[in-house]
């Protein structure tokens, strides 16, 4: 898979956000991206389990408000709401760590605004690698929706695993990681701190350092 992976890293809007969860402090990572389609395409794309793994992972479950999801190898939880064409959100459970998830769609002049809000707590691994371990991830399914939506191809499995440790891949972790840095900066995190963060993400990203405990 070849991309633009500056105009793609370009294209999305980070946020950090302070927030409460369950009365715990928690933190909001927030990506945001329009693309050039209709609101019933975007949601056909993000909901249809049978178009998801053009761009993601495969799903099961019962994909309707009250009903749970499995993400093949990754998380899975509760579709806690889903207002078709607008809204969705979920549990997202993965090693045994539940964190939020909503996202948004909304119609612009230029097409539909995605945006995509992760709600996790404030604890030793957001300590460890701040925004960029969810932020980073998600950069990557943001990239993978794109594509799709421009040219209408699934994305091929093998590659979508390979291209991560490619050199581009490697380049789109670093930018997408630089970026959630300078996001959590203007949140109000020290910048020493975020940089350090930043720095252990990149490294996971990169092939060159341990994984975070949930992604």
């Amino acid at each position: 898979m070849k991309i633009d992976v500056v105009r793609y890293i370009g294209a999305v809007t980070r946020e950090v956000r302070e927030s409460e969860q369950n009365g715990r402090p928690a933190r909001v990572v927030v990506a945001s991206r329009t693309y050039d389609t209709s609101i019933e395409d975007l949601w056909d794309a993000i909901t249809n389990p049978e178009r998801i793994p053009r761009w993601f992972l495969p799903v099961t479950g019962d994909l309707r408000a009250g009903g749970r999801y499995q993400l093949q190898g990754n998380a899975g939880g509760e579709i806690t709401e889903c207002a078709p064409p607008r809204r969705f959100s979920l549990t997202w459970v993965y090693a045994e760590t539940t964190s939020w998830v909503a996202v948004t769609l909304k119609e612009v002049s230029k097409g539909t605004r995605l945006e995509l809000e992760h709600t996790t707590y404030v604890d030793d691994h957001w300590n460890q690698f701040g925004p960029g371990a969810t932020g980073v991830g998600w950069d990557l399914a943001i990239t993978g929706l794109g594509h799709h939506l421009a040219t209408g191809a699934a994305v091929d499995p093998k590659d979508a695993a390979e291209w991560p440790l490619s050199e581009e891949g490697k380049d789109f972790a670093r930018r997408s990681s630089d970026d959630w840095c300078r996001a959590a900066i203007a949140s109000g995190t020290d910048p020493a701190v975020a940089k350090a963060s930043a720095a252990r993400t990149t490294a996971f990203y990169t092939g060159e350092g341990e994984p975070p405990a949930h992604t």
